[in-house]
């Protein structure tokens, strides 16, 4: 125990003597953790509507008057023929394009019928199938209250079905909820990756490795004097980031804390070990830098962060299931949301203690320690 404790003496010398990198263990994270969340938004407002009315009517100006007031669009223009709206879309000055044909009212009136037509801008798959989306049901609600004025008195008919819904755990659909959390866990990420994939192969490139080799420092001990600082600086920014949900975006998870950091306790042994795995197999930190970089960008982008592991093709749920970050974002999300238990996050604590071991002990093993 004294050989580890000097180890873990000269690691934190180390880290806190050099002053470039403490600014990007703590402040960067929580600078991040401010701005990400007020960016990473996926809800669809401010469309921009350019309107083609070929019928001027009472009912087209109070569909319009009620599409403008939804607080989803934005009309851009008001035009009588379809080809200047089109070059609205043309030149990015309009999201979607929405035609009311010539005797609208009439037939509405008349035949009880009548159609619009909407073109939207599909390079921006997202924004057109929600914009139109919005649309349609926008149309929808004002095409019942024109039926609701004609027959004010006929009773809905046996085939109506009334629709009702809540939504738990997040009542009022506020995305920050959701974001937080999974952006949290990729900053506890980046940093602890990053960083001891760099431990290391510095000492390799700065020759004190070798000084270091000649002593009776066992493979074991050396390797958790490099993780045990970095688990602790991976706690302490895990703390500050939720201070900062808390006071910030008034985040307070529903469930245990204890759970939470049992939960990250055996996650960064997991991705610390990772980090040092590369580390063992890399000869200079660009090279490690770059590993580092390649893997930690599919743990992100295949996390769940952004796009829901359920909407994956099998292939991908295979991979993303097989990263400790995906584990951890859906148990923060269950902890801090739905204040889930240990017996609801049991298979993902199971999944994270199964990469930490392999991982730790392929470090432990790879690593090779010559005189």
């Amino acid at each position: 125990m004294r050989t580890l404790r000097l180890l873990l003496e000269k690691e934190f010398r180390q880290i806190f003597r050099d002053k470039g990198l403490l600014p990007i263990i703590f402040v960067m994270p929580m600078m991040q953790l401010l701005i990400m969340p007020l960016a990473a938004n996926f809800e669809v407002k401010n469309i921009n509507l350019a309107v083609v009315d070929r019928d001027h009517s009472t009912y087209t100006q109070q569909m319009v008057a009620k599409i403008a007031s939804s607080g989803y669009f934005h009309i851009t223009g008001y035009y009588t023929d379809y080809t200047p709206a089109r070059q609205q879309i043309e030149r990015e000055k309009a999201d979607i394009i929405l035609e009311i044909p010539p005797h609208f009212e009439v037939d509405l009136v008349k035949e009880n019928k009548a159609s619009v037509y909407i073109a939207a801008d599909a390079i921006n798959g997202t924004k057109a199938g929600l914009g139109s989306a919005y649309l349609n049901t926008i149309l929808t609600d004002f095409n019942n209250e024109i039926r609701m004025k004609w027959l004010p008195e006929a009773p809905p008919g046996p085939g109506t079905i009334d629709v009702t819904f809540s939504n738990w755990f997040n009542p009022n659909m506020n995305y920050r909820l959701y974001m937080v959390p999974g952006i949290l866990v990729l900053l506890v990420t980046m940093v602890g990756g990053f960083i001891a994939a760099l431990n290391i192969v510095k000492e390799k490139e700065i020759g004190t490795i070798e000084q270091i080799n000649v002593t009776p420092v066992k493979k074991w001990q050396f390797i958790l004097g490099k993780l045990i600082p970095f688990w602790v600086i991976g706690m302490v920014d895990f703390t500050l980031g939720l201070l900062l949900a808390r006071f910030v975006y008034g985040i307070i998870p529903l469930g245990s804390l204890l759970l939470l950091y049992a939960f990250l306790a055996v996650y960064l042994v997991a991705l610390l070990g990772f980090g040092l795995l590369i580390s063992t197999y890399s000869d200079n930190q660009l090279q490690a830098m770059f590993v580092a970089f390649f893997f930690i960008m599919i743990f992100m982008l295949m996390s769940g962060l952004f796009v829901s592991v359920d909407n994956m093709p099998p292939w991908a749920k295979m991979i993303a299931n097989l990263t400790p970050v995906t584990h951890f974002i859906d148990v923060m999300r269950m902890v801090v949301l739905k204040g889930s238990r240990f017996a609801d996050i049991k298979m993902q604590f199971l999944y994270e203690l199964a990469f930490a071991l392999v991982l730790n002990g392929w470090a432990i093993w790879n690593y090779r320690k010559t005189a």
